[in-house]
């Protein structure tokens, strides 16, 4: 092959990694070098290449190939008495980057490895509402992790807000968004399912001495098996470790299996996950403070006995048909396709169910009971409980489930006396309808019981730029922003009058569940990067920037547990929208927001050159859809 190669066939699908490596240098004299100034660089951020070619002046250009030996780039310049500096734009798979240096054509030189892409989480609009978002937010997860051993066995995870404990719950919700910091992702979960019960069941919280030596379960809880294969899933999205993911892809089967087959757990009348008549998801239930069995003393009804009061609570089944879908997409991957099918068609059959008993039009009822009662002071009907919205970004409802959903909200938002919608049920209950011996959410507006929680306003926010509403995302990212997380103080739960939510003397002012739910709200919503596979080989880029008047931003997701990452430089001009991507990414749909004022006919180019696009309007927000596949360099432009 000749050592000739023109920056055109460099560009060219037959300049292959392959091809330059086997040339060999053109000019006789030695010498010639290339070597970037930083050794680790950040994607898409420049760095200058010092280029030695002695007794040559002439342009120049490096040839760039990331770790994936796909073609990453050229940064061309100019070459004066032999030195020369020019500028590399880091694309690409994460790793050391392949480099050839030419000068006329001619290949001169190469460096194995010419720098190592790195990447982080982190975001920089030059407003400090998102550029600080993120370290403060790494920093209450930090807070909220605990690690401890006993005997021989580590355990670590994320704590809950008001118990010195690792509950399932607060660790999967939590992790969410830790994931894009932390790189043990894998320890909670091996430890939960050493705990698993023969029957498939799990417990709430990990033994943590002096607090408890044992592993326990809740008895009126009925969502602790969906939360262990969400956070399994979402684990493995990050990881990308199969191997890790096939050992609880059993005991996986065997916790859905126990949700939707044990009697305790499975209304085989209404086809639903049941429960005793809790508040939302919590763990206790309707009626007066009782007597722990264990310690004699006095608690709230955490037991099933003959004056329990079955029913069904939304949250359960639209939590259970997520996972149902998740251990699918698991099964497809390494296990069994006919049980991939089986849990779909399950999940769908819950919906189904769900929908034809608790949809009321606007949202889901919060407890539809197996036989009727009364509690006066409440009007039922009218209950919005949290975990509607957490239901906006589940993947089960529709269009326009989504949209009633968030107008339901917006519309309380309205009359509320509250200091945010967020809710944790509104309207709440009565005094004394849950007995909790004397703790906080005996009365109205403390704790679950209409306390107002940022876990609420995260999922919300999220949904909210999920269903075309990115202005009012945008609005509730700004609020946590301002009354807490600047504040470097954020809590499970508030008063509505913002007061501070103290539940226990084991409260902390670091809820890392809420955290995340409003940081998953930002990059997922606001910057617009959502994983639909695993270790992001494939995404959905949605920068929804322009909602809140920004014209530029630069966006980095990534999953430390692996070599998962997604960055871009996102500008919006007068009469174009310009995204720069980097990422490990197999496939992308990116989804381009248009000002309010664009024309109805743009053009899509991808590198420059027009490609198929399509659109898609949700109210008044309307996005052009580009599909990208299997490469390193990839500059979308929308114009009109």
């Amino acid at each position: 092959m000749s050592s000739k190669l023109s920056r055109r066939a460099a560009l060219s699908a037959a300049a292959t990694f392959a091809a330059l490596a086997t040339l060999r240098p053109a000019f006789a004299q030695e010498g010639a070098s290339l070597a970037a100034r930083k050794s680790v660089v950040a994607p898409l951020q420049p760095v200058e290449v010092d280029v030695r070619i002695p007794g040559y002046t002439g342009p120049a250009a490096i040839v760039l190939f990331d770790d994936r030996k796909r073609f990453a780039g050229v940064a061309e310049g100019r070459v004066e008495n032999g030195v020369g500096t020019l500028i590399a734009i880091p694309r690409g798979a994460l790793g050391a980057q392949w480099a050839a240096l030419f000068a006329s054509g001619q290949f001169v030189a190469a460096n194995p490895a010419l720098f190592t892409l790195d990447a982080r989480t982190e975001i920089w609009t030059g407003q400090e509402r998102f550029d600080r978002f993120v370290p403060n937010a790494a920093a209450i997860f930090t807070a909220a992790t605990l690690s401890y051993t006993i005997g021989n066995v580590a355990f670590r995870g994320y704590r809950s807000p008001d118990s010195p404990l690792i509950w399932l719950r607060d660790h999967v919700y939590a992790q969410r968004g830790a994931r894009y910091f932390d790189a043990d992702l894998k320890t909670a979960f091996d430890d939960f399912r050493r705990y698993q019960q023969p029957d498939g069941s799990f417990p709430d919280f990990l033994p943590r001495p002096p607090w408890t030596d044992r592993a326990l379960r809740v008895p009126v809880e009925a969502d602790v098996e969906y939360l262990y294969v969400q956070g399994v899933y979402e684990a493995w999205q990050a990881t990308g470790d199969d191997g890790w993911m096939r050992g609880h892809l059993e005991p996986m089967r065997r916790a859905v299996t126990y949700s939707l087959q044990h009697p305790l757990r499975w209304d085989a009348e209404r086809g639903l996950i049941r429960r005793p008549f809790t508040i939302d998801t919590w763990d206790f239930e309707y009626g007066p403070t009782t007597i722990d069995p264990d310690t004699g003393k006095p608690a709230p009804r955490h037991w099933i006995d003959d004056k329990t009061i079955w029913g069904v609570f939304h949250g359960d089944n639209t939590g259970m048909a997520q996972a149902l879908t998740m251990l699918a997409r698991m099964e497809e991957r390494v296990g069994d396709a006919n049980l991939a099918r089986v849990w779909r068609d399950v999940a769908a059959g819950l919906m189904r169910n769900l929908n034809a008993l608790s949809w009321n039009g606007r949202f889901f009822r919060h407890h539809v009971p197996a036989q009727p009662f009364d509690i006066p002071g409440v009007d039922r009907e009218r209950q919005l409980s949290l975990s509607n919205a957490y239901a906006l970004n589940r993947g089960v409802l529709t269009v326009q489930q989504g949209q009633a959903i968030i107008d339901e909200y917006i519309e309380r938002s309205k009359t509320m006396r509250a200091f945010a919608e967020w809710f944790s049920i509104d309207p709440p209950f009565p005094p004394g309808s849950f007995g909790l011996a004397g703790r906080s959410g005996e009365l109205p507006g403390a704790y679950v019981n209409g306390g107002i929680m940022p876990i609420t306003g995260g999922e919300l926010a999220r949904g909210a730029f999920r269903y075309g509403n990115e202005t009012y995302g945008f609005a509730i990212l700004e609020h946590y922003w301002l009354r807490m997380l600047s504040r470097g103080r954020t809590f499970l739960w508030y008063h509505p009058d913002g007061a501070e939510g103290v539940g226990s003397e084991d409260t902390i002012p670091t809820d890392a569940w809420g955290t995340a739910a409003m940081f998953t709200a930002l990059i997922e919503g606001a910057a617009g990067i959502e994983d639909r596979g695993v270790a992001m080989r494939d995404v959905i880029v949605s920068p929804r920037w322009g909602a809140t008047g920004l014209t530029q931003a630069y966006v980095s997701a990534r999953y430390p547990a692996g070599d998962g990452y997604l960055a871009y430089v996102w500008r919006q001009n007068p009469r174009s929208i310009d995204i720069d991507l980097s990422g490990a990414f197999d496939r992308a749909q990116v989804r381009v927001l248009l000002p309010l004022d664009a024309p109805g006919d743009v053009e899509a180019l991808v590198n420059g050159a027009s490609v198929a696009s399509s659109s898609e309007t949700l109210r008044a927000s309307r996005y052009v859809i580009i599909d990208v596949a299997d490469m390193a360099v990839v500059q979308v432009q929308v114009r009109w």
